[in-house]
């Protein structure tokens, strides 16, 4: 268990991200891509039934032994809650009510937190669009791990203490690799979740708001849906830096395993992304790609070659950070969806 990973450094290159160079040719030769845009009429009410079923959840479990608690926790509840994530994942990408609607996307995001406990929502669209943006940026990209990660974590029980703790590493990494400032929105995110969380403790009590915030933390560490967030990005085959995975799990995860579908696109919603593959297959079908996730997590803790160091990152040479907040309302500008609604217009 104290295998030292083989790498020491992180695998730095000095080009573009492929994604860029890759949407503009497929748009080029197939056209019809673009019907694919635009959100995803059923998605509100998938998530809307995913935050009652958790609530409905909270009067079933009220009366449960502790390890009923966990346990539920772990196979139901925080897989439950680790599909909300992904929805407001999507609702980043205003894939609920459109591009157009900026503020409904926004508070829909509130709603389907809800049940994960923690106040994330809207924070995670502002860090999120840099990831995006600036995909691998050693300054700008929150999704990298910092080189302090790659050098406590570097042995095979370190990688396994790192996947265990991710949802700290997640949650807490963009605050110290990019702070921005905190925004009306992300304010009013917070108080929204404070007050149903005291709801929770005065109805159901102490025991079923800790039932929520387990199932929260242990669907992000080491859990079989929680692969994604490795799979995503950290290289298991020398000079790529986006993996897709194409297993059932995308049922519960609105499909976020197409990944490189979604950085090429992300203004398509995840129930479109199968579509995408299938119309433009030669330019996924080749790449590398998982076929499970917890593979992906006993490779990544096992396997020396790969660790917190096994990232592609850029450097931000003579490229200015861009404004912390670029609306009023707290939205960062994704100029990227403004000119996919106005082409659908």
């Amino acid at each position: 268990m104290g295998q030292r990973v083989s790498r020491t450094d992180f695998e730095w290159v000095y080009d573009d991200q492929p994604h860029t160079r890759r949407r503009q040719e497929m748009v080029k030769k197939y056209p019809q891509i673009k019907k694919l845009f635009g959100p995803d009429p059923m998605f509100k009410y998938v998530v809307s039934a995913m935050v009652l079923t958790q609530i409905v959840m909270l009067y079933v479990m009220q009366n449960q032994s502790w390890p009923m608690i966990v346990l539920v926790a772990y196979c139901f509840g925080g897989v439950i809650n680790h599909s909300l994530m992904l929805a407001n994942h999507e609702i980043s990408h205003n894939m609920a009510f459109g591009y157009a609607r900026p503020l409904a996307n926004r508070y829909f995001g509130m709603w389907c937190n809800l049940p994960i406990g923690v106040p994330m929502s809207v924070s995670f669209k502002k860090y999120h669009n840099l990831h995006h943006r600036h995909l691998a940026d050693d300054d700008l990209d929150p999704d990298v791990p910092t080189l302090l990660e790659a050098k406590l974590f570097c042995t095979t029980l370190g990688k396994f203490v790192w996947v265990c703790l991710q949802p700290f590493f997640y949650g807490l990494r963009p605050l110290f690799v990019n702070p921005l400032p905190v925004t009306k929105l992300e304010l009013i995110n917070t108080a929204v979740q404070l007050t149903f969380n005291a709801l929770v403790v005065l109805v159901f009590g102490w025991r079923m708001m800790a039932y929520l915030l387990i199932g929260s933390v242990l669907a992000m560490g080491l859990h079989p849906v929680a692969g994604h967030f490795i799979a995503e990005h950290y290289m298991f085959s020398k000079g790529f830096e986006t993996y897709s995975y194409y297993g059932p799990l995308n049922w519960i995860t609105f499909n976020v395993g197409y990944h490189n579908e979604h950085h090429d696109f992300p203004a398509i919603p995840g129930s479109r992304l199968p579509e995408l593959k299938r119309i433009a297959p030669e330019y996924y079908e080749t790449m590398p790609q998982h076929t499970s996730w917890v593979r992906v997590l006993y490779d990544f803790v096992t396997d020396p070659a790969v660790g917190p160091y096994a990232r592609i990152k850029r450097k931000s040479l003579d490229k200015p950070k861009p404004a912390p907040v670029a609306e009023s309302i707290g939205l960062i500008n994704d100029s990227w969806q403004r000119e996919v609604e106005q082409k659908k217009r």
